[in-house]
């Protein structure tokens, strides 16, 4: 996996927490509506899937490769009452792997390290409903040596980073129009978009 999803490791709880103090707040910014069934891509240990899961009371699904994250994921789910389905899965391989298409997909922290981004966009463009969302949330193109979080730098490599221009791009080539740019301080952004119709 590490040649198809690069630089994409699962961060530190301690300072993935101290970047994002408020994801339910996040979700809710990107237009995460209350009956959405969602999918978080790559959800790593469920920071923004339990955010999803208090959001809506519509199907939320957890898909990464790493076992051991998603029992994280569940237990964590479990603990706060949460409904989550787990899914282990790799990304490319969503429509296999979800049950139903949803109305909200989540990347988040990982479109920068796909290699072939435009082939993985339309794999998830083919697991939303006509009038789905998909919301990729990006560390800003900042050198790396500006993003700081508990006084060292964090994120992607400065090479890696990717503007929303440049996002915007690569989901136009795979069948999405831009909906909207979200901000999200201090070093990301949230780009939204639909499907083409």
């Amino acid at each position: 996996m590490s040649d198809r999803f690069q630089n994409t490791a699962q961060p530190d709880r301690d300072w993935w927490e101290q970047l994002w103090p408020g994801p339910e707040r996040v979700v809710e910014r990107l237009g995460v509506e209350p009956g959405d069934r969602v999918v978080d891509v790559c959800a790593g240990d469920g920071l923004f899937t339990l955010a999803l899961a208090e959001r809506t009371d519509g199907a939320v699904y957890a898909v990464d490769i790493d076992a051991g994250l998603l029992a994280s994921v569940s237990e964590r789910a479990g603990e706060r009452g949460l409904a989550v389905e787990t899914i282990r899965a790799d990304a490319r391989d969503l429509g296999d792997a979800l049950p139903v298409p949803v109305e909200f997909a989540l990347l988040a922290n990982t479109f920068h390290g796909i290699s072939e981004q435009e082939a993985f966009a339309e794999t998830v463009r083919e697991v939303l409903t006509d009038d789905g969302r998909f919301a990729v949330v990006n560390w800003r193109d900042r050198p790396r040596a500006e993003t700081t979080v508990l006084g060292e730098e964090r994120g992607p490599p400065t090479e890696r980073r990717m503007s929303a221009e440049a996002t915007l791009e690569v989901c136009a080539a795979a069948g999405f129009t831009l909906d909207e740019v979200v901000d999200l301080p201090p070093y990301h952004y949230g780009a939204v978009f639909r499907p083409e119709p």
